[in-house]
């Protein structure tokens, strides 16, 4: 009880958030759902009694709600902890199709930790081909289509949308030219969904997401494997079929599909890209990444061109305006971003860029208040340039 009443006294409210591609607060909807069904359907599904059963009827329901949603037969929807435990299983998935050919797995080098760092274990570096990006950070399918026509390719994985500079992959054209060659095509959705149309994204042969993107809880995710597939990732039980070993977090899951039955509009990046060409005419200098590609509609990653990201990041959170430098997963471990590496920043550039992310109700009136607290916070650490939005810099031509 005193720990917990020291947290909640330390606790500050985060007056702008613009982090949602970190985490987003869990919806009303979701909030009731998970309440609900925690009271109601508390029994392990997997047991035997009339109670049991009725919290194993539900888990099916809820398979066949998300799978309505998806557009995908229920029978493919694998109930999971979250993205990186799926990434990691379809992966693992992977190395045991790939294991004693001469076949390789192709991912992007641009795709999140979770997905790099476990092909880096599973697979020895000849094993894997990382193809690169371009300059505004959109897969290369050129070489693509190279690497594809020499027959070495036996598994792909790139992600829908990055969570860095939130520019789109083209994952469409690449789960027809995989299914068109019969190679496997792994999509890590995190970031598409709940910001994104879900059509068409049952295309890919596996698919990865995690609730606590869309307003859904931490801690439960969903998987789309291929139908009939021999899939299994966690073991140590039978449940989902076979294909995932563990208690199903049955509130969690409610409140999954209730997060993404009540997602609203999507936001357009009308108010984002405002903000970046206002930016632009107050703080000279500055490098937005992934200006002139397709984007998701509340992501802006920038370079700022004086100081490093922490002294910016620090003074933000200090006035109430939560904004992160790059993937949450990657904060504080001091590694260069591989996504800005791939893009051809410099190490000096690394250490200067911001990522701000919004939640699908910020208004226009939130994001001029991050450019004013931008503004006030290069005042305060003395960058040279001092203009205000509006106000014509003075020069001594002007004098």
């Amino acid at each position: 009880m005193t720990i917990l009443l020291s947290l909640k006294s330390s606790r500050t409210t985060m007056d702008l958030y613009f982090d949602a591609n970190a985490t987003t607060p869990l919806s009303r909807e979701a909030a009731d759902a998970w309440l609900e069904v925690s009271k109601s359907h508390w029994h392990n599904p997997s047991s035997l009694y009339p109670k049991a059963a009725e919290a194993k009827q539900l888990l099916e329901d809820l398979r066949e709600e998300l799978a309505d949603l998806l557009d995908c037969d229920a029978q493919r929807v694998v109930f999971t902890s979250g993205a990186t435990e799926a990434n990691n299983a379809v992966l693992g998935h992977a190395a045991r199709l790939l294991d004693g050919s001469d076949s390789r797995l192709a991912l992007s080098a641009i795709e999140h930790p979770c997905v790099v760092d476990t092909c880096e274990r599973l697979f020895a570096r000849r094993s894997l081909l990382q193809i690169g990006v371009t300059e505004d950070g959109v897969f290369d399918q050129s070489a693509f289509e190279s690497v594809l026509a020499e027959n070495l390719v036996g598994f792909v994985s790139v992600m829908a949308a990055n969570n860095e500079t939130g520019v789109l992959q083209p994952w469409p054209e690449l789960a027809e030219a995989c299914r068109g060659r019969g190679i496997p095509f792994h999509c890590d959705a995190a970031q598409w969904i709940g910001k994104l149309p879900l059509a068409d994204l049952h295309h890919c042969d596996f698919l990865t997401a995690s609730a606590h993107k869309f307003g859904g809880p931490p801690g439960v995710g969903f998987l789309l494997i291929p139908s009939g597939s021999s899939f299994h990732g966690q073991t140590g039980g039978p449940q989902e079929r076979g294909h995932r070993g563990g208690t199903e977090n049955l509130p969690g899951i409610a409140a999954m599909v209730a997060a993404l039955n009540a997602l609203g509009p999507l936001q357009t990046g009308e108010n984002r890209d405002q903000f970046e060409r206002d930016l632009g005419e107050c703080l000279d200098g500055v490098r937005i990444l992934g200006a002139t590609a397709p984007r998701l509609g509340n992501t802006s990653m920038f370079i700022l061109p004086e100081h490093k990201n922490l002294r910016w990041l620090t003074r933000l959170g200090n006035r109430g305006i939560a904004v992160s430098t790059g993937s949450a997963c990657s904060a504080g471990k001091g590694d260069p971003s591989r996504v800005m590496q791939a893009m051809g920043c410099s190490f000096a550039e690394m250490g200067k860029v911001l990522r701000v992310s919004s939640l699908p109700d910020a208004s226009a009136e939130d994001w001029e208040a991050l450019l004013d607290g931008l503004l006030e916070v290069r005042d305060e650490l003395g960058a040279p340039n001092h203009s205000a939005k509006g106000i014509p810099k003075i020069s001594l031509e002007n004098l």
